[in-house]
């Protein structure tokens, strides 16, 4: 781990737990913006380490990494559209999300650079 991802990591995901809380009680319409912010949060993990990863590249990485769609449906369904409490739910959610999406972009970059990744 390099000293730079725990900053990236916690930064994008408090700025996905902005979108969250503020687009709670609209169903599934932060996923258009939490989907390029992840990707940004990955490029720029790749760009850390010097690894070349376009926009494309990163956005398939977030969709490999996590069911960001089905996570957020899922508290989105119970919860997500109560007023506050679905602010909460949606925030905590996204970025529970976000942050387990860019731990995983670290392992993988650590395999890449171990020459270990695609195994």
């Amino acid at each position: 781990m390099r000293r730079g991802d725990k900053t990236i990591i916690h930064a994008f995901s408090a700025l996905a737990a902005g979108v969250g809380a503020g687009l709670a009680q609209l169903p599934c319409s932060d996923a258009a913006v939490l989907v390029p912010l992840q990707a940004t949060m990955i490029g720029t993990l790749a760009a850390e380490r010097g690894v070349t990863l376009d926009r494309t590249a990163a956005a398939q990485l977030v969709l490999t990494f996590g069911a960001t769609m089905a996570g957020r449906a899922g508290s989105q369904v119970l919860l997500g559209w109560l007023p506050g409490l679905g602010n909460w739910l949606n925030a905590t959610t996204a970025a529970g999300l976000t942050e387990a999406i860019g731990w995983a972009a670290v392992a993988w970059f650590e395999r890449l650079e171990r020459g270990e990744a695609g195994r």
